[in-house]
């Protein structure tokens, strides 16, 4: 999904330091320090000290990354309790997830977490978030807390890096550690690098462990361990311009 500013307009443009300290980023300042290190482009071009920008429309990156001075542009971060599904409607589902923040703007679902599955996942109206933190070329990895029915051994956690073929084709976490253990269940940290339907489940199913419990903790550098499930927040344009940056890495 691509988010539509309004159009272009001379009366909405501003100084470009201006625009960059008032969406909270950094002091006027700093912002004149970068455009003088010539850091910061404007639609693709070096910008300059008195360059002027639409918040609205122009594309303004700082070593090549994108910022976000759009203040049409909303992302809410959201715990989400299990039995919420990642939709925008479902008229089978108890609640959806875009229930659970304010209804203007029109928002939708930052990819998905199944309706079992709880925690962090993003809603916005913002495409180009979107599909930076969706698509898997951009490198935007979640982390998960997951519990499992009896006690894997290293080989068995090892085998989640090295890749579990499911009937969809295989699937690998980027990382993957045990992080607590009982006779009978034990809990990983698990990451992953892309977000197929219940991906972790089935691996772990496959692997003879089932899931009873799957939480996202982290969404790339996103966190927040304060979040108590069925909240949400808004995320800083410093939380949504770490995201940025977290793409353009990869």
């Amino acid at each position: 999904m691509k988010s539509q500013p309004p159009r272009s307009s001379p009366d909405r443009r501003i100084r470009l330091q201006k625009a960059i300290s008032a969406a909270g980023l950094m002091s006027r300042r700093a912002a004149e320090d970068l455009i003088r290190g010539e850091r910061v482009t404007i639609d693709g071009r070096t910008a300059r000290l008195g360059d002027r920008v639409d918040p609205d429309a122009s594309v303004v990156e700082v070593d090549g990354s994108r910022l976000p001075l759009a203040p049409h542009l909303v992302t809410y971060l959201v715990n989400k309790p299990p039995g919420v599904v990642s939709t925008t409607s479902d008229p089978h589902a108890p609640r959806t997830v875009v229930e659970l923040v304010p209804h203007s703007p029109r928002v939708w679902p930052v990819g998905r977490l199944d309706q079992r599955s709880e925690g962090l996942i993003l809603v916005s109206n913002d495409g180009e978030l979107t599909n930076l933190v969706t698509h898997p070329r951009y490198g935007i990895s979640k982390t998960y807390r997951v519990l499992v029915a009896g006690v894997p051994g290293r080989a068995t956690v090892r085998r989640l890096t090295k890749g579990v073929q499911l009937e969809d084709g295989p699937a690998r976490a980027l990382q993957a550690r045990l992080v607590d253990r009982t006779p009978r269940e034990a809990q990983l940290e698990v990451v992953m690098g892309e977000g197929r339907n219940r991906e972790i489940r089935r691996m772990m199913k496959s692997l003879g462990y089932p899931v009873r419990r799957l939480v996202r903790v982290s969404i790339g550098p996103i966190r927040d361990v304060t979040l108590r499930p069925g909240r949400w927040r808004k995320l800083s344009n410093r939380e949504v311009a770490a995201l940025y940056r977290a793409a353009s890495r990869e």
